[in-house]
């Protein structure tokens, strides 16, 4: 089953991405770029709501549509 978990990602000064979420308490992972940010919090995620099995209703469930913020360098 997959689950919406929202991240906020951010630059930091040393030039890594931070990604933390209000989704699931305790995510907070750094990574070179934003994708590999993103695959280390994808991990990450997937241990947290492992170790606190119950809890993960509070997750959205994935739906078959929806919506997702494209961002596009110009």
């Amino acid at each position: 089953m997959e689950k919406i978990i929202n991240l906020h990602i951010e630059k930091l000064p040393e030039g890594f991405y931070l990604a933390t979420s209000d989704t699931i308490q305790g995510l907070v992972v750094q990574g070179r770029t934003i994708s590999e940010t993103i695959e280390i919090a994808r991990d990450v995620a997937k241990k947290l709501i492992e170790a606190h099995e119950g809890q993960e209703d509070q997750l959205i469930t994935f739906a078959d549509n929806f919506d997702y913020p494209l961002v596009v360098g110009l």
